[in-house]
C-alpha cells in the first residue's frame, strides 16, 4: 500500500486515537480482490487480509482514529456523534493516485459509542458489503469494502447474533455531521478544517473568488446527483440523517436500506422509521433539508469586510442549484431508461405515466423497466388490470419513438436498466447461509451483482429476478445492526 495520511494532521480534538479490539475466532466472510488491486495492495497485504480486516493488524504509517461529528437524526438534534465503532485505520492511494480511507467497522467501543458496545453483526455487515458493491457497479458512487471477516464471538442485539468486522472504503468519511459538530462545540475549527476539505477534496474552488461559497456549491450539486441516481434505480437508504451524508456525494453507513421491488414510493422500507420520513419518495426533499441544516454551518466563515446578512444570502443562493441540479440528473436518466429522446417535450410526462402505472398496479420496478427495454409490451399489459390505462400509455410512448433515431435509445437502455438490484429477500438468504458458515451465497450475489447490466443466466435464480409471493411475510429491516 502506498500511504497518505492527512486526517490525522488535523487537531486533536477532531478525533480519538485507539487500537481496534479483535473479535475472538474471527474467520473469512469474503474478500474483494479487484477492490485490493484498484489499491495497490500488495501480495503480502492480500494474504494478510483475514487480519487487516479483524483489526489484528495495524499499519506503523497511521495510528488507528474515531472521528468525531454530530447531526441532525429523524430530523431532530441529536447532539454530539461519532464512530461509535468505527475507526479510520489508514489512507492510501489508489491506482489513479486518489486518496482512499480504510475504515474498519465493528471495531470495539470508542468515547463516541453512546453506551453501544462498538460491535458490528454479521447480518448487517453482509448487507452493507452487498450493498456497497452493487452500487458501484450500478453506476452510483458509493463506499466499498475490501472484505469481511466473521466470528464466534456473540452479540447481543434482540437476540444473540454472531460478530463480524469489515474494512470498507471512501474517498472520504467526513460527513456533513462534522461541520454541525465543530460549529457547536469547536467553533475555533471551522475555518481550518473547511479549508483541508477544500484542499483535499475540492481544490479546484480555490482558485475562485469565494471557495467556501464555491465548495458548498459543489456539495450540494453532488448530493443532489447521488439521490437523482438513488431515484433512478429505486434505491431507499432508509436512514437520511445529516451525519450519514459525506461531502463528496457517496453513499454512505448501510443500515435499513432496500431497492425498491413493487414500485410503491411511500415504502417505508426503515421499520425503525415510524413517521415515513425516510421513505423513497421523501429522498430528495430530505436532502434538500440536510444541506439547508448543514449550511448554517458555515455562516461563521463569513469573511471578512464581508456584509453578514450578505454572505447568508450568498448561502442561500448556493443551495438553489440542488433542485435544477436533481431535475437534470433524473429527468435524463428516466429518458434514458425508457429509450425516450430527452430532449423531446413529451418525454417525462410519458415516464411519469409509466411510473403511475406501476405503482397503481403494483408492479416490480426493475423488471417492468426491462420488460419495456426487451419491447415485451403484451407481458406488461398482462400484469395490468386497467389495460385501457396501458394502452394509452404505449400509444404515447410509441409517438415519441417514432421519427427517432431508436437504435441510439435502445442502446441507452440497455445501459440504464439494470437486471439484477440486490433485493431483501436476496440479502437475507445470503445471511441465513453465512450464520451457518457458508458464504457460497454471498458469493454467487457479489459475482451477479459485479455486472448488474448484463444477462446471468449461469448465475441468476428465478428469486433474483422478482419480488416474492404477496402472501409471504416481507423481510423486516430496521436500525438494528
Amino acid at each position: 500500500m502506498q500511504f497518505n495520511s492527512r486526517y490525522n494532521t488535523l487537531p486533536a480534538r477532531l478525533y480519538h486515537h485507539q487500537q481496534a479490539l479483535p473479535l475472538k475466532g474471527a474467520k473469512p466472510g469474503h474478500f474483494n480482490e479487484a477492490l485490493a488491486d484498484e489499491l495497490l495492495w500488495t501480495q503480502e497485504d492480500k494474504m494478510n487480509w483475514v487480519e487487516i480486516c479483524s483489526g489484528q493488524k495495524t499499519f506503523a504509517e497511521f495510528e488507528p482514529l474515531a472521528m468525531v461529528y454530530a447531526g441532525h437524526q429523524f430530523g431532530q438534534w441529536a447532539g454530539q456523534l461519532g464512530d461509535g465503532r468505527g475507526l479510520l485505520i489508514a489512507q492510501i492511494l489508489d491506482q489513479n493516485n486518489n486518496t482512499v480511507d480504510l475504515h474498519l467497522k465493528g471495531a470495539g467501543s470508542t468515547p463516541y459509542s453512546r453506551r453501544g458496545d462498538g460491535r458490528a453483526v454479521l447480518r448487517s455487515v453482509i448487507r452493507e458489503y452487498l450493498a456497497g458493491h452493487a452500487l458501484n457497479a450500478l453506476g452510483v458512487q458509493s463506499s466499498n469494502a475490501i472484505g469481511f471477516v466473521s466470528s464466534d464471538q456473540g452479540v447481543q442485539r434482540e437476540k444473540l447474533e454472531r460478530g463480524a468486522m469489515m474494512l470498507r472504503t471512501c474517498e472520504t468519511h467526513i460527513r456533513l455531521g462534522h461541520f454541525e459538530w465543530i460549529n457547536q462545540f469547536q467553533p475555533d475549527l471551522l475555518q481550518e478544517f473547511t479549508q483541508k476539505c477544500i484542499e483535499w477534496h475540492y481544490p479546484e474552488c480555490l482558485e475562485t473568488e469565494q471557495p467556501v461559497l464555491s465548495f458548498a456549491t459543489q456539495v450540494i450539486q453532488r448530493t443532489a446527483i447521488m439521490i437523482a441516481k438513488w431515484q433512478l434505480i429505486g434505491f431507499a437508504h432508509g436512514v437520511m440523517n445529516t451525519d450519514n451524508l459525506n461531502i463528496t456525494g457517496s453513499t454512505l453507513d448501510f443500515g435499513p436500506y432496500g431497492f425498491m421491488e413493487r414500485f410503491r414510493p411511500n415504502w417505508i422500507n426503515n421499520h425503525s422509521d415510524y413517521q415515513g420520513r425516510y421513505t423513497y419518495q421523501n429522498q430528495p426533499s430530505i436532502g434538500h433539508w440536510n444541506l439547508w441544516t448543514w449550511l448554517n454551518s458555515l455562516i461563521h466563515l463569513c469573511p471578512e469586510n464581508y456584509d453578514r446578512e450578505q454572505w447568508k444570502q450568498d448561502l442561500s443562493y448556493c443551495l438553489e442549484h440542488y433542485e435544477p441540479t436533481f431535475l437534470e440528473h433524473y429527468k435524463l436518466g428516466l429518458s434514458q431508461k425508457m429509450g425516450l429522446p430527452s430532449f423531446h417535450k413529451d418525454s417525462f410526462d410519458c415516464g411519469m405515466a409509466f411510473l403511475h402505472i406501476l405503482q397503481t398496479e403494483q408492479l416490480d420496478y426493475t423488471q417492468s423497466f426491462i420488460r419495456l427495454q426487451n419491447k415485451a409490451y403484451e407481458q406488461i399489459k398482462d400484469d395490468c388490470l386497467d389495460r385501457i390505462a396501458f394502452e394509452r400509455f404505449l400509444h404515447q410512448y410509441l409517438s415519441i419513438r417514432e421519427n427517432q433515431d431508436t437504435d441510439d435509445l435502445d442502446q441507452a437502455m440497455l445501459t440504464a436498466n439494470p437486471h439484477y438490484v440486490l433485493r431483501n429477500h436476496m440479502a437475507q438468504k445470503a445471511i441465513e447461509l453465512a450464520e451457518r458458515d457458508d458464504f457460497s451465497e454471498v458469493d454467487r450475489l457479489f459475482k451477479l451483482l459485479q455486472t448488474p447490466y448484463t444477462k446471468q443466466e449461469h448465475l441468476e435464480q428465478p428469486e433474483d429476478l422478482g419480488p416474492l409471493a404477496s402472501d409471504v411475510p416481507e423481510i423486516q429491516v430496521s436500525c438494528s445492526s
